[in-house]
């Protein structure tokens, strides 16, 4: 490359400009200058138009920038006075970007392009960029240009200026704020994307620096690309300096990655395996043996599970209304039902996946946190939380049921609205948390009761419970012939391990019959779909927005209508939310065959799967009838009926012996009202232990019962 002055690099900017059309951009950000102050060049243009240049941008930006924006100046009207135009290059190609974890000290001073997630983003706030002086002894004014976040003075009044020529000791030199020049300053730290972390890797971090008008474009939890500078500052501890040295990229432009998993990028070869994936009628077939294949069984909760990857379509109504598309699955069950293990395998195989645990996150650690930005000024920065990270992914959220009321209160609005609103350290803002939310939880009593309603045994709020489409409850139910399966599946599972270590530390010698055995081991265990090719076939798939057929409207339409008829009088079997779920669903399967269309097939898949949810769920104990209320209140319309008439019985018991009553009194006149023994027995004892009635003595030898006071009776 051929060494190049200031005054060429200027003109060859110039070239550029005139050739790519930048002019009439150029005079028309003079006229509304300052409302907009940047020049957006694209890098393309650059290398095409002279290749040497672009290879200079990228190892000397400083030199480079400045020629640049000195060669915009010129084509400024002259009419326009003090129009200083930044320019910000745009669009770094793909393999050109530089990995968080790969940026090295050979990259110092070099021109950037990182992707990542904004972690935190701190307030914009004002940085004294021209500091004017007043020297206290002759009132002589100058100015230091400022680097840093400390204020620099000057080290004298400059004498050949006008000034006293006193050093800094012999006078005070007095900031003039007003007549200062300043910037808006904003840090920003972003971190790897969670899709590209394989093993449990701890995402690495990078600071980043935003001036002037890039400040205030970007929120925790938005995916973005920003190019700039790669600068260092020195590590001071004690006011000492030290040879380590922090980095920080001094931003030039940013550009906020819209497109969902637009980062993920599929071969010709990849794509002809997708199409025929597609094309295959047994598609679902193969993906459920491709969800976590070393757990035995589990098909309906595993074709859930893949409906949830692929999603519904999200919509925005005329009205502005948003429909939200992403599928809520709660997993309910009993310990060793390898409900954490799914969630595992699910946040690997999904494009933009993120695990948390509840019984270790706190609200803020799921939503957003305040921090102080330690590294910068002290000042209160925004952390994005699990949910924010996960934004158009999955996050997959372990032990549920542990998590403190207000974290589990903070991710109302996240489920529903999809959103996070924060208020906290002065900081106010709105940030997107658009993903799928994958629960798990475990009953308080340890086992999940089939004859129990699912309020009863899992320490949830209701209105957390109410925004799942689908529960499922995982029971570990003694049976001979499954028992007989399961064993040999997980045995198996841990012979083929235990072959591949053994194969991979140890040179063995060749043995057809044992080969054949791995061979078949292997066979059996392996997914149908590699992990990789699974995450691109839904990338793929969620690209496409499938249309509701007038059959498939039909069939959902009837379901609801149906459904809706079974109900006990009084009580509402499933509501218009259940609806939309089933919709999301057969959305979701259209997307699995990568269909534009929604068939009749599809609704039959999203009813199929939902009656299972309905059955186990929201039909439970000795009421069968499906009542959504299970979910939405906590009590179903049956059981509400026969607590009122217990707490009628017990109040007419009481106006006839207001000294109290026996047990045996209150079951005789419960099996009068038509109530049984076993369930007039458990409601009893359910009112013992919430309360609500107890012993006042002893009459005969045995205990009577009287009622705590009740205002509404």
């Amino acid at each position: 490359m051929v060494e190049q002055t200031h005054e060429s690099l200027v003109q060859r900017w110039g070239e550029i400009l005139e050739e790519y059309d930048y002019i009439p951009k150029i005079k028309k950000i003079s006229d509304i200058y300052p409302d907009k102050k940047s020049l957006k060049v694209n890098f393309d243009h650059i290398d095409h138009y002279d290749s040497d240049m672009s290879a200079l941008l990228l190892t000397s930006p400083d030199k480079m920038l400045k020629a640049g924006e000195e060669a915009i100046l010129e084509y400024v009207p002259p009419t326009e006075e003090g129009v200083k135009i930044n320019l910000r290059v745009m669009g770094i190609p793909k393999d050109l970007r530089v990995e968080v974890r790969n940026i090295r000290s050979k990259h110092l001073g070099n021109f950037l392009s990182v992707e990542g997630v904004v972690k935190r983003a701190s307030e914009v706030r004002p940085r004294m960029y021209k500091a004017v002086f007043k020297c206290a002894r002759c009132g002589f004014h100058s100015v230091i240009i400022q680097d840093d976040v400390i204020l620099h003075e000057p080290m004298e009044c400059p004498s050949d200026g006008g000034g006293c020529g006193r050093p800094k000791g012999g006078t005070r030199f007095v900031p003039v704020v007003e007549q200062s020049t300043f910037l808006d300053t904003q840090r920003v730290e972003i971190q790897e994307r969670p899709e590209k972390l394989r093993g449990g890797a701890l995402a690495q971090y990078l600071y980043s620096e935003i001036e002037g008008d890039l400040t205030g474009m970007t929120f925790p939890g938005d995916r973005i690309v920003m190019n700039g500078v790669l600068k260092t500052r020195m590590n001071r501890k004690n006011r000492e300096a030290m040879t380590l040295f922090d980095i920080y990229l001094e931003v030039n432009s940013i550009e906020v990655l819209e497109a969902e998993f637009d980062e993920i990028e599929i071969t010709d070869e990849e794509q002809e395996k997708i199409d025929a994936l597609a094309a295959d009628q047994d598609i679902y077939s193969k993906l459920i043996r491709s969800i976590s294949p070393t757990i035995y069984g589990l098909e309906i909760e595993k074709e859930a599970l893949i409906l949830q990857l692929f999603g519904g379509v999200a919509k925005k109504m005329p009205d502005g209304t948003k429909i939200r598309g992403d599928i809520h699955i709660l997993l309910v069950g009993d310990p060793g039902t390898a409900k954490s293990q799914l969630l595992s395998y699910m946040a690997e195989i999904t494009p933009r996946g993120v695990f948390a645990s509840g019984r270790a996150s706190t609200a803020a650690g799921l939503t957003a946190a305040a921090v102080k930005d330690e590294k910068g000024d002290g000042r209160w920065v925004l952390e994005a939380g699990a949910l924010v990270l996960a934004d158009k992914g999955l996050a997959c959220i372990d032990e549920l049921d542990k998590m403190t009321k207000e974290a589990s209160s903070s991710m109302h609005e996240a489920m529903e609205q999809q959103r996070i609103s924060v208020a906290k350290a002065g900081i106010n803002a709105t940030l997107q948390s658009r993903c799928s939310v994958l629960g798990a939880a475990n009953p308080k009593a340890g086992r999940f009761d089939i004859n129990d309603y699912i309020f009863d045994q899992i320490n949830m709020p209701m209105t957390l419970l109410s925004r799942f489409d689908m529960i499922f409850p995982f029971m570990d139910i003694p049976g001979e012939k499954l028992d007989s399966k399961i064993a040999s599946h997980i045995l198996k599972s841990h012979l083929l391990g235990e072959m591949i270590q053994n194969r991979e530390q140890a040179e063995t010698g060749a043995d057809e019959d044992i080969d054949k055995d791995f061979a078949d081991l292997l066979e059996a265990q392996e997914p149908d779909i590699e992990k990789d090719l699974l995450r691109k076939y839904v990338y793929a798939a969620k690209r496409i927005q499938p249309i509701l057929t007038e059959s498939a409207i039909e069939v959902l339409k009837n379901y609801y209508l149906e459904v809706r008829k079974m109900g006990e009088e009084g009580s509402v079997p499933i509501t218009a939310r259940q609806l939309e779920a089933f919709v999301r669903l057969a959305e979701a399967s259209a997307r699995g065959r990568m269909s534009e269309e929604v068939t009749i097939d599809d609704a039959e898949r999203a009813i199929r799967i939902t009656k299972v949810y309905f059955t186990r769920v929201l039909g439970r104990g000795d009421y069968s009838a499906i009542d959504s209320d299970v979910i939405s209140t906590g009590k179903p319309k049956a059981l509400r009926d026969r607590m009122n008439e217990v707490n009628n019985i017990i109040s007419e018991l009481l106006k006839m012996s207001p000294a109290g009553f026996s047990e045996d009194d209150y079951i005789s006149m419960a099996l009068d009202r038509g109530i049984t023994e076993t369930e007039a027995i458990k409601l009893y004892d359910q009112m013992r232990r919430n309360g609500q009635i107890y012993q006042s003595g002893i009459v005969n030898g045995k205990p009577v019962y009287s009622k705590v006071y009740d205002h509404r009776l």
